[in-house]
């Protein structure tokens, strides 16, 4: 004692300053008491469209329904909780001591615990706390803790966060799952009954279910809704037609408008509630064309479909229906689609026609060779089956001409082509050009409808862009598709060559002349006509069916709109008719006939330039071409070479013979312009032109001195590597040889390496089993013009 005093009088301060650490120390604990994040549950998944509307949810990993809270609670809501959980709940500061009195003598009357006492803001604490056991020590926690969460949170927050974990029965949790699950719509949109209910429900949440004390919930809400007319909250009227309402029966299932976007979005935005560019009116539309036409395809067992919608300008997805949804789990529905690389088949020939347009390689009616080819293995054909030996650029493209598509690619290289489509945005290019060789253009490389979608899209937004920006181009322009409101979310290309881009991938006058070919496309059957109505619209469109008839796409761009749509098995499967114009173009323009119209792309007319064509090659004319057109072209088909196939050729007087100066006075010679297409071509275009003249033969008088190559080789092409079938029996088989001559009379005499082979006539057809190794392929027709041409047949393929 003595030693105390004494210490006390040497240190008179230090008691002041164990209570003052005391107290800092109990400061403390009290104001880091809660933990900075509340509420740790984890929450369900929520996609919305751009205005607030859900189109569906993904149940908690936990197995509940606990939705993420909304910025505010609703306003009928609010005043029912209030009114009946926490009248002063505006007033106090966690803790109604008026409450806790009241609750206090409740319980010493009845002997047990029949009322807590607690605020809203203590019941939060209950919550955050996971409802633990009811006693006077936790009692006590939960109003210290009360007041601190008063502290850190304004009333509204507190009230929201009440709203967004309150027990609504089963695995409902939260006034935004308990407002879908019972009512089917948004806590916004609900009545004053339906607030009421839903305010009383936490205090019992066992009530809710079916067959369970319902009039007791029925009465409890009743009382609430009187009350809430006695404070003024409803009139008299209101609060009568309330009390008709009925109860909720049972769950109602939540929106189920976009599932597979829910699910692509779930796997990064998990727990998040996320507003989205989708519209829902627009969505549930598609939703019902995809319905509508599933139904039609399974007929044929074609089980899966995709479309995907946006604003072409902005790239905002407005419908996005991954797969033909439905309840049962079959034929691989729930598998999403829209991101799934699948074969292109057709799908990318406007990129290559757009392309050699703007690199002056083409013109719109200029004539490509359509005649069989092969390298190697790789031997395209048309759908049709048949060539036209020359059709006019534009005319392949609408018509989907598979071996002008390739000679095409050809004359542009392979290289450019795949850096264009890489540089548009096709990111499932994983390997060099070289990789997928020429077969690119006709499905050898895989892309998704998300890519191949917002590609389209990109070309009108350049086009678009064009000429509101006077001709200048706009980098941002070069970006995909987007389906989050407000977040910066584009699919833009990887590669470095993009970012050093100053010009546009493909220029508009190229874009324009290509959508000008694509909107002459003949539609489906219910749309054939579509021209002899006004209220038709114009609309750029390409389909593409792969190999084995996996895939049909039908895509169509308009200034406003793009529309990407795919039919197929999921699976791979293919099916006898499943082909982008059969079973996707008629999906396409179902979903164009419920956009709204606009006007059609202005031509840019600052990009483009006039030159003389000629009419029957589509070259720039020569001076000898003696049809021409005046047409407007893009700058760079200035480019372009002249017309090949027009040439002077000296006929005498009669016109019936051609003549040489050996045999005619230049007196005596008319000198014509001729139209002459190669040998090979020739063959296939005068079957179906009818208007084709071929050349006059050479007069008898006259020695045969032919300017023009009278024969060509359309199979083999020169320095082909011949492979030799087999026979069923395994024995080697034979080659079948195949020329054209301008002479259909002609006789062709055929040699292999000097030794005769055999002789033909139209058509020049010749089987051969040449040995392996090179050989010389001379052929002698009879005037004696000479054709040759080398070929290779390889020991390892005559094996294989």
């Amino acid at each position: 004692m003595l030693l105390s005093r004494s210490l006390s009088r040497i240190f008179p301060g230090r008691r002041r300053c164990i209570w003052l650490a005391a107290g800092c120390a109990l400061l403390a604990l009290y104001w880091f008491s809660l933990p900075a994040t509340l509420f740790d549950k984890p929450l369900s998944t929520v996609i919305e469209d751009c205005e607030g509307r859900m189109l569906g949810a993904r149940i908690a990993g936990d197995g509940q329904w606990r939705f993420p809270a909304a910025a505010s609670v609703p306003e009928k809501y609010a005043q029912a909780v209030v009114l009946f959980e926490d009248k002063r709940f505006y007033r106090h500061w966690g803790i109604d001591p008026a409450a806790l009195s009241r609750a206090l003598l409740q319980n010493l009357r009845k002997g047990s615990i029949v009322s807590g006492g607690s605020t809203l803001t203590m019941q939060v604490i209950r919550m955050m706390q996971d409802h633990p056991p009811r006693h006077l020590l936790q009692k006590t926690k939960e109003a210290i803790l009360a007041t601190r969460l008063e502290l850190r949170c304004s009333k509204e927050e507190i009230l929201n966060l009440y709203a967004a974990n309150a027990p609504f029965g089963g695995n409902v949790v939260g006034i935004g799952a308990a407002s879908w699950r019972y009512f089917g719509r948004e806590p916004e949109a609900l009545s004053w009954a339906e607030a009421a209910t839903l305010a009383v429900l936490p205090n019992a949440p066992a009530l809710i279910h079916p067959g369970r004390n319902r009039t007791l919930l029925l009465n409890k809400r009743n009382r609430l809704l009187d009350k809430l007319h006695e404070a003024g909250c409803m009139s008299r009227e209101d609060c009568s037609l309330a009390k008709d309402e009925a109860l909720p029966d049972r769950p109602h299932p939540l929106p189920v408008d976009a599932p597979h976007l829910l699910d692509r979005i779930a796997l990064s935005d998990k727990g998040n509630r996320i507003r989205t560019t989708l519209s829902q009116p627009l969505q549930q539309r598609v939703n019902e064309i995809v319905r509508h036409r599933a139904a039609l395809y399974r007929g044929n067992y074609i089980h899966n479909m995709a479309v995907l919608v946006a604003e072409a300008e902005s790239g905002d997805v407005l419908a996005y229906a991954g797969n033909a949804y439905h309840e049962e789990q079959t034929a691989g529905n729930r598998v999403d689609v829209i991101p799934a690389p699948r074969s292109t088949g057709s799908i990318l020939k406007p990129f290559l026609y757009a392309a050699m347009l703007d690199h002056g390689e083409l013109l719109p009616d200029m004539l490509v060779a359509d005649v069989p080819i092969q390298i190697r293995d790789f031997a395209p054909k048309n759908f049709s089956r048949t060539c036209d030996g020359a059709v006019p650029a534009h005319r392949a493209l609408e018509r989907s001409l598979n071996v002008p598509a390739v000679r095409m690619l050809m004359t542009h290289g392979i290289e450019k082509f795949h850096l264009l489509l890489r540089n548009l945005g096709m990111t499932t290019l994983a390997h060099p050009a070289e990789h997928y060789g020429l077969s690119m253009i006709l499905g050898g490389a895989e892309a998704s409808l998300w890519d191949v979608t917002g590609m389209y899209a990109t070309l009108s937004r350049t086009l678009k862009h064009y000429a509101e920006n006077s001709g200048r181009y706009d980098p941002a322009d070069l970006h995909g598709l987007n389906f989050y409101l407000n977040r910066s979310y584009r699919l833009r290309p990887s590669t470095p060559e993009t970012h050093l881009e100053q010009t546009a991938p493909v220029e508009a006058a190229a874009i324009w002349q290509t959508f000008q070919a694509l909107a002459e496309v003949s539609r489906p059957e219910e749309e054939a006509n579509w021209k002899d109505f006004s209220s038709s619209r114009k609309v750029a469109w390409k389909t593409g069916t792969s190999f084995g008839y996996r895939d049909g796409w039908a895509i169509g761009v308009t200034p406003q709109y793009v529309v990407g749509v795919w039919v197929g098995n999921a699976s791979g499967e293919g099916r006898p008719a499943l082909t982008g114009v059969n079973c996707a173009a008629p999906v396409l323009f179902d979903v164009f006939a419920r956009l709204p119209h606009g006007a059609w792309f202005a031509p840019p007319y600052d990009d483009m330039v006039r030159a003389v064509i000629c009419h029957k090659s589509g070259h720039r004319a020569s001076p000898i071409c003696t049809e021409t057109d005046t047409a407007l072209i893009a700058r760079s088909g200035l480019e372009t070479a002249v017309c090949p196939y027009h040439t002077l050729i000296h006929l005498d007087r009669e016109q019936k013979y051609r003549v040489t100066t050996e045999c005619a006075g230049t007196d005596e010679m008319v000198h014509v312009s001729w139209f002459v297409l190669p040998p090979a071509q020739e063959w296939f275009y005068r079957s179906r032109n009818t208007g084709y003249k071929p050349l006059p033969p050479i007069h008898p008088d006259c020695v045969n001195t032919e300017a023009q190559q009278q024969m060509d080789l359309i199979y083999p092409q020169p320095n082909l590597t011949v492979v030799l079938p087999r026979q069923l029996d395994g024995s080697e088989g034979q080659a079948v040889f195949h020329a054209a001559h301008r002479r259909s009379s002609a006789t062709i005499f055929w040699h292999i390496d000097n030794r005769f082979v055999g002789s033909t006539r139209t058509p020049h057809r010749i089987p051969v089993s040449p040995a392996s190794g090179e050989h010389v392929l001379t052929l002698v027709d009879d005037r004696g013009n000479r054709f040759t041409g080398y070929f290779t047949v390889d020991e390892k393929e005559k094996r294989e």
